[in-house]
């Protein structure tokens, strides 16, 4: 016991430091200010001028070449942006604007847009007046289907490559790319509103109809963010615009009056979630435009200072982080042009944030010292098992703080932001599972004094469905939650200390490896345990900082999100492509009460505890803290969508989603408090690392390293599990780089999906031997391969919401298993202590027993 009255001895004092620290931070915070000033203003610039006195059709930068076009010429921009170079060009009689989104662009029709001057200003007008703004009824359209194409630059001409024509004659056409898809809005000849789809990557495809907006307002503009068509619309009686919102599943609703009107054909979608629109002043439509950012989340508009659209721009177009936009001289001999891009203010770390973060890490290399000249590893039980001795609150603690890593820490608080607590119902019926968990599962493989999970399968089944299973989580571990706990805080850090995405990935499983080859299972349960304190201590102070820094306090946030349904938890629908209650309890059958046996991560760490009844009770503990810890992190989703509700100017509108709450621990928390959390993101990614670092070695070493090396030492043994525990980290590592490469939109819903695709089939392993007496080998060997092939299927065709990918595996491994394992014999071992069904006749015990 003396080793773990100084582990913990050490923990306390850890403990006491970090509640002094807390303690003096939140001072600090309560003093502060609110910043008020716009994190992310303009950045002003022009390009060279253009000698033509002929109307812009409109520019566009396609593959990195900026061009500009009238009906009769075009141009390209040099590389050194300092002249426009004449292409080759026939000319589009028609031509009548230009869409793109930074790498594509696309030529509308100008027949399309004949009545536009009805509801909207002329090209060579800056905006449309007070009459023709109110005016939404068009003209008569055109007589012929328009046709538009795509533009394709070269160094020396410019191509052009008509698409199929449209189904329906438009006017006052609007288009926007979103992925793979052109998106066209536009006004039938009987006032009706009309929204078309057309896939780019099949040339073959035809354009696909979808519900248009509500009414007979002609748009102004189409942009595609979030997931969804925000079409701006003009006001019937010449005030500030509407916009108008399309909802993936097809339903328009109006979501915010814009603060003004926007320019035609204008609106940029930057990031994740904002859109840059250059608006006028109704009352002042010969006055420059002044941008402003739209937050798609909250709903909020913010004005970026240090730029404005000059008055009588004609056009507007993409620009790198920003806009361009194009006006005639005063002599009407040049077209002149600028540019506005968004500046991201650098957010350092003040050095006590440093010093805390050094003291945090130097702390977790401390403990992992401290067990590696403690103990006198002589065999694997005591470096994958803690030489089965942890006690077991400290397991429980530990298994929480493996289930909670970086996921919970900034994706999920980036998914209650982006929308509700609906994720939460999984915690809530996940506990129950927990109960049937603790009573019939982990008692079971506790007594038969297991390292890997997978001896299991063997005894049950046969050795190679063992190592099939095992080769199965390895990679599971490693691609679907290895790469992704890693590069999530790296994300997050990068954001905060401006240390690159590389360095901060480099930093976190460099230290994690250190630690956990050095003092194995003891010191990843013991440093989980710190782990969880600082991590859930900087997420209640960063839930006190944003309430307290409302305006109206609790009772805004309060009524915020309980006015916008920000906190609903239960829904109760039938719709499979959504996450609800009844897929959460299908869920949780399959992915706590099945899947459970089959996660080396978790049951190692029952697996250190002195009995089965003490394994029992470590997921007792682990159920205990399950709920309240998810409330928190739900919490600060939602305190983030208040706070930057009300502070839309404080966001930055480059940054993706899963960046937001590491965006406000940079920009808003006072000195030594940013070094406080940003060593709970490194704790909470840390901690599931350590436990997978050491999990995976566990794997490799026990599954196979000891059935295929021959005359093996247990102190080479226990070398390898050191040295595979090295390997694993650095694996880690280069996979969450090579994740860094992708834009991913939510790496919550990532997590899941992988796990589902890759990590049902074993699981449903663990089913049958465990519920079923006629299960053999091959019948199993044979679902695990259908369950993963067919869900693969499922995945292609996008049936079904990616929660469900991994009931769906496990669930055709127990049918196809269960079925195949008929048409061979029947087990012919003994399968006492194996099922859950015990022979109480025969019943002599297998290892243990309390």
């Amino acid at each position: 016991m003396s080793q773990f009255s100084s582990a913990f001895a050490l923990v306390c004092r850890g403990v006491r430091a970090k509640a002094v620290a807390l303690g003096l931070c939140a001072g600090l915070a309560l003093a502060a200010p609110l910043q008020a000033e716009p994190l992310t203003p303009l950045l002003a610039g022009t390009l060279p001028a253009l000698d033509t006195s002929a109307p812009l059709v409109g520019m566009a930068t396609v593959d990195g070449r900026t061009v500009a076009l009238t009906r009769d010429q075009a141009w390209r921009l040099d590389a050194e942006r300092k002249h426009w170079l004449p292409l080759q060009w026939t000319g589009a009689a028609r031509a009548g604007a230009v869409i793109g989104d930074g790498t594509r662009a696309y030529l509308l029709p100008a027949d399309a847009q004949a009545n536009a001057a009805t509801s909207e200003s002329a090209p060579s007008e800056a905006v449309p007046s007070e009459a023709a703004a109110s005016k939404t009824e068009p003209s008569s359209a055109p007589a012929t289907a328009p046709v538009i194409a795509r533009l394709t630059p070269s160094d020396a001409r410019l191509d052009l490559k008509p698409l199929p024509p449209l189904p329906i004659a438009l006017s006052s056409l609007r288009a926007t790319l979103s992925g793979d898809s052109l998106f066209v809005a536009g006004l039938a000849a009987d006032g009706s509103a009309h929204l078309l789809q057309r896939p780019l990557a099949d040339e073959a495809a035809a354009w696909t109809s979808l519900p248009g907006w509500p009414g007979a307002a002609a748009p102004r503009s189409l942009v595609a963010q979030t997931r969804a068509l925000f079409v701006i619309v003009a006001d019937p009686h010449g005030g500030a615009d509407r916009m108008l919102r399309r909802s993936p599943e097809n339903q328009w609703s109006e979501v915010s009056r814009v603060p003004g009107q926007v320019l035609p054909g204008a609106g940029r979608a930057t990031g994740q979630a904002h859109v840059l629109y250059p608006i006028i002043d109704p009352a002042n439509a010969q006055a420059a435009a002044k941008l402003m950012i739209y937050q798609t989340i909250t709903g909020s508009w913010a004005t970026l200072p240090g730029a404005q659209v000059a008055a009588g721009a004609t056009a507007t177009a993409s620009w790198p982080d920003g806009l361009m936009w194009a006006r005639a001289s005063a002599d009407g001999q040049r077209v002149e042009f600028a540019t506005a891009q968004v500046q991201a203010r650098k957010l350092g770390l003040h050095w006590l944030d440093w010093v805390v973060i050094v003291v945090y890490l130097g702390g977790m290399i401390g403990i992992g010292l401290f067990f590696y000249l403690r103990e006198k590893r002589g065999s694997t039980s005591s470096f994958f098992v803690g030489g089965r001795s942890i006690p077991f609150w400290a397991a429980g603690v530990s298994l929480y703080a493996a289930n909670t890593s970086s996921i919970s820490f900034i994706a999920i608080p980036a998914k209650a932001f982006e929308t509700n607590w609906q994720y939460l119902a999984n915690n809530v019926i996940g506990v129950l599972g927990l109960m049937f968990v603790a009573v019939w599962i982990v008692p079971l493989l506790r007594r038969l004094d297991l390292m890997s999970v997978f001896s299991y399968l063997e005894t049950r089944f046969h050795p190679a469905i063992r190592m099939l299973a095992s080769a199965l989580c390895i990679v599971v571990q490693i691609g679907s939650r290895m790469s992704v706990i890693l590069f999530l805080p790296a994300l997050g850090i990068a954001t905060i200390t401006g240390i690159s995405v590389f360095w901060s990935v480099i930093l976190m499983g460099g230290f994690t490896i250190v630690y956990t080859a050095m003092g194995g299972m003891k010191a990843v349960i013991w440093t989980d345990f710190v782990q969880v304190i600082v991590k859930m201590g900087g997420a209640l102070f960063a839930i006190g900082f944003m309430i307290w820094h409302l305006p109206g306090g609790f009772d805004q946030y309060w009524s915020t999100a309980m006015s916008l349904d920000k906190m609903h938890t239960f829904d109760f629908s039938f719709d499979m492509t959504k996450a609800t209650v009844w897929g959460f309890l299908f869920l949780v059958v399959f992915e706590v009460v099945l899947t459970f046996p089959k996660d080396q991560v978790l049951m190692q760490r029952t697996l250190s505890t002195k009995s089965d009844k003490e394994a029992g009770r470590s997921i007792w503990a682990f159920a205990a803290i399950t709920i309240p810890g998810g409330i928190i992190f739900y919490t600060i989703g939602t305190s983030l969508f208040v706070y930057y509700k009300n502070n839309p100017e404080r966001m930055n509108p480059l940054l993706p989603i899963d960046a937001t709450f590491p965006m406000f621990i940079a920009a808003e928390l006072p000195v030594g408090v940013t070094g406080l959390i940003i060593a709970g993101i490194f704790a909470a990614a840390m901690a599931t690392l350590s436990g997978i670092m050491n999990s995976v070695a566990t794997l490799i070493s026990v599954d196979f390293y000891d059935k295929l090396a021959k005359n093996r030492t247990p102190k080479q043994s226990v070398f390898f599990a050191e040295v595979m525990t090295v390997v694993v980290g650095l694996i880690g590592i280069g996979t969450a780089l090579l994740l860094s490469k992708f834009d991913i939109h939510s790496l919550f819903d990532l997590s899941i999906e992988l796990a589902g695709l890759l990590g049902g089939g074993f699981a449903g392993a663990y089913t049958l031997g465990m519920f079923t007496r006629r299960a053999n080998w091959q019948g199993v060997a044979i679902g695990i391969a259908a369950s993963i092939a067919l869900t693969l299927g499922i995945w292609t065709l996008q049936m079904v919401h990616p929660y469900y990918y991994l009931a769906i595996s496990i669930l055709l491994c127990i049918v196809i298993g269960y079925v195949a394992s008929l048409f061979f014999p029947a087990p012919r071992q003994s399968l006492n202590g194996l099922t859950i069904f015990r022979d109480r006749a025969v019943e002599t015990g297998i290892g243990n027993r309390e």
